[in-house]
């Protein structure tokens, strides 16, 4: 997942991306030399993707360590690492062309996981520098500025002048970062997650900052991972033989930590000291598996910390294995504080949309389909001479994510999003049993209902006639609204 070239970005096209308020000129070198000065991020960019309640962005306070069990000592020791399975975060121009990406061996279609399978993709901008990484994962991430949007691929590479790739999905730069219960995937990552999500840029590793103010992004090898629960929120999937190959007790989407008295005054070089103060602060989730290697943090491709630079470094190889056996799942904590110092409750997840538009769909009426659109999580309907009506029971209208399910009990309110003159009816079964049945509603239509035990559903849509239309559901759980966030007074790291 690395890249054999680093992204050079020019000051005009960081300025206007980044969006900081102060970008010292010294923060555009990315030689090991480069010395910057305090800068504040602004969230949902280029230099610092996603929201600032983002889980990348926010830190928890008094968090709660499983001591029972360390990671395990493997082949190799543990690394940080810009190399072949990592990735790189290309900035995109607003001038840049399309770009349409094949499938594997030059097929016409590109897996897409959120649609439900294989589709066209066209990147509506492709920067020239895109090198995807140079390991069989072949990782390559890219940031859209006029969109916010950040596209990832896996195993990325041009063969006879065509970009393939075997796998592809996208993310709102200005989101959480991570899949919720309807779309599931957000990047090339086995946790469903953007591949740069995480990363230790190069723009910040000579930033004079103690510490990265961001979590990082971390694999862990088989003997480490769990068989028996191979994720858990905020992660949305995870390497689907967990069952037959992991022999561990850390689910993918963990966040990892050092305890907060880990002694980090004596290690050298600083560049590892800044890795660990992360680690005891924000920590790492866990997001992908790796062969062999205890953990692995991500860096930018073409980024150095200046580890092992001359040679194999006994001492930072020991501190590396001792930050191995001193790293912790984080089971809970008293309260989080994201990257704008505020605290908030992120401790479970927030309310979400629990059902997905993705079918696949069987027509009932009518001579033409209409097409699941992931940009906007909507059926979308051709116009059409007479009545196109569709059904999903299946069950892939709930969501694919086991944490995101609605629960037996709560209070669910449906939504309905339409235009063009499109409705959709959400039938809510318990057992053999027909439960609530939201009837046909168009735009704004609205219904609240206890969601049942045992609960499976049916969704129908109906097109309208004579022009094109969308239609998409939304199942939220509903919730006593959450107290105002407030600035935190004190912290040990200060405001970011």
């Amino acid at each position: 997942m690395f890249f054999e070239k680093s992204l050079s970005v020019s000051a005009r096209q960081l300025t206007k991306v980044i969006g900081w308020s102060v970008l010292s000129a010294c923060a555009l070198n990315l030689s090991a030399h480069a010395q910057t000065t305090t800068t504040t991020p602004t969230f949902s960019t280029y230099a610092t993707p996603f929201s600032a309640q983002s889980k990348w962005n926010s830190r928890p306070i008094q968090p709660v360590l499983d001591m029972s069990f360390t990671i395990p000592k493997s082949t190799y020791y543990p690394e940080i690492s810009a190399g072949a399975y990592s990735t790189g975060l290309f900035l995109a121009k607003a001038d840049d062309q399309p770009m349409k990406i094949y499938g594997t061996n030059g097929a016409v279609l590109v897996n897409n996981p959120d649609a439900g399978g294989n589709t066209e993709v066209t990147i509506p901008r492709w920067p020239a520098s895109t090198l995807p990484a140079s390991g069989s994962d072949g990782h390559a991430d890219i940031y859209d500025p006029v969109t916010n949007v950040i596209h990832s691929f896996w195993q990325l590479k041009k063969v006879n002048g065509k970009w393939q790739a075997a796998l592809y999905a996208w993310s709102p730069a200005d989101g959480t970062g991570w899949g919720d219960a309807a779309h599931f995937y957000h990047g090339a990552r086995a946790t469903g997650v953007a591949a740069s999500a995480g990363l230790i840029r190069a723009h910040e590793i000579n930033d004079g900052q103690p510490m990265y103010r961001h979590a990082l992004a971390m694999s862990l090898t088989y003997n480490a991972l769990s068989a028996t629960e191979p994720y858990v929120w905020p992660a949305t999937a995870a390497d689907g033989d967990a069952a037959k190959t992991n022999s561990g007790k850390i689910p993918q989407g963990s966040l990892l930590m050092l305890p907060a008295d880990y002694d980090t005054s004596k290690i050298f070089p600083t560049s590892l000291r800044k890795v660990a103060e992360t680690l005891k602060t924000y920590g790492a989730y866990v997001v992908d598996r790796n062969v062999g290697t205890p953990f692995v943090i991500y860096m930018e491709t073409g980024s150095t910390l200046g580890i092992h630079a001359k040679g194999w470094d006994n001492n930072a190889a020991a501190e590396l294995d001792r930050i191995r056996a001193n790293l912790r799942r984080v089971t809970s904590a008293g309260t989080w504080v994201d990257g704008n110092n505020k605290v908030f409750n992120g401790a479970t997840p927030p309310p979400q949309n629990g059902l997905s538009m993705r079918g696949p769909w069987t027509r009932t009426a009518g001579t033409v389909d209409p097409k699941f659109d992931t940009w906007s999580q909507s059926l979308v309907f051709p116009a059409s001479p007479t009545l196109i009506s569709v059904t999903n029971g299946n069950g892939s209208g709930l969501g694919k994510v086991k944490w995101g399910a609605p629960v037996a009990g709560t209070t669910q309110q449906w939504t309905v999003t339409a235009t063009g003159g499109t409705s959709l009816r959400l039938m809510v079964y318990s057992g053999s049993k027909l439960s609530y049945d939201t009837g046909y509603l168009g735009d704004k239509g609205t219904r609240r209902f206890v969601w049942p035990t045992g609960a499976w559903i049916v969704l129908a849509a109906n097109s309208g006639v004579n022009k094109a239309g969308s239609i998409k559901g939304d199942l939220v759980p509903v919730v006593e609204p959450a107290p105002a966030a407030t600035a935190l007074k004190s912290t040990s790291t200060g405001s970011r």
